[in-house]
């Protein structure tokens, strides 16, 4: 199975993002509202960067509550790794365990059209591997 099966019925308008020149409170205050580890960071309609989680808390670390009046743009994580449509899920898997990253947006050229966590690659590659599973017992019934 490959990303763009995982993403079917999804729009660009369901993505949650941030543009590049917000403010970190307001990313911060985006992912605590929405209760999500990530936002993918914009520029001109392209993916910029990703801010997560772990960029507020080394910032924090590091500056103190200053940063949060930085620009997203400063504190993000870039460039962005991504992938695409045709992408496999255990390529997609394999890209964030090698790069240590549990969000990846999904590109078609420079246009943004899904983002995806690690969370959803293996719930994807547990139901493969149970329908694989069903098939499997119902051939062994059958035969």
């Amino acid at each position: 199975m490959n990303i763009g099966k995982l993403i079917e019925g999804r729009t660009s308008a369901d993505i949650i993002s941030i543009d590049v020149d917000r403010p970190v409170r307001d990313a911060v205050g985006l992912l605590a509202a929405k209760r999500i580890g990530a936002l993918p960071v914009m520029a001109g309609g392209s993916v910029v960067g990703i801010f997560s989680e772990r960029d507020v808390i080394y910032r924090l670390a590091e500056e103190g509550q200053s940063c949060l009046d930085k620009p997203v743009g400063q504190v993000m994580t870039s460039p962005a790794i991504t992938a695409n449509r045709e992408t496999a899920i255990l390529d997609a898997l394999a890209l964030m365990t090698k790069r240590r990253i549990r969000h990846l947006p999904v590109v078609e050229g420079s246009a943004m059209c899904g983002f995806i966590s690690i969370g959803d690659l293996v719930k994807a590659r547990l139901d493969e591997i149970q329908h694989e599973a069903e098939a499997m017992r119902e051939y062994i019934r059958t035969a």
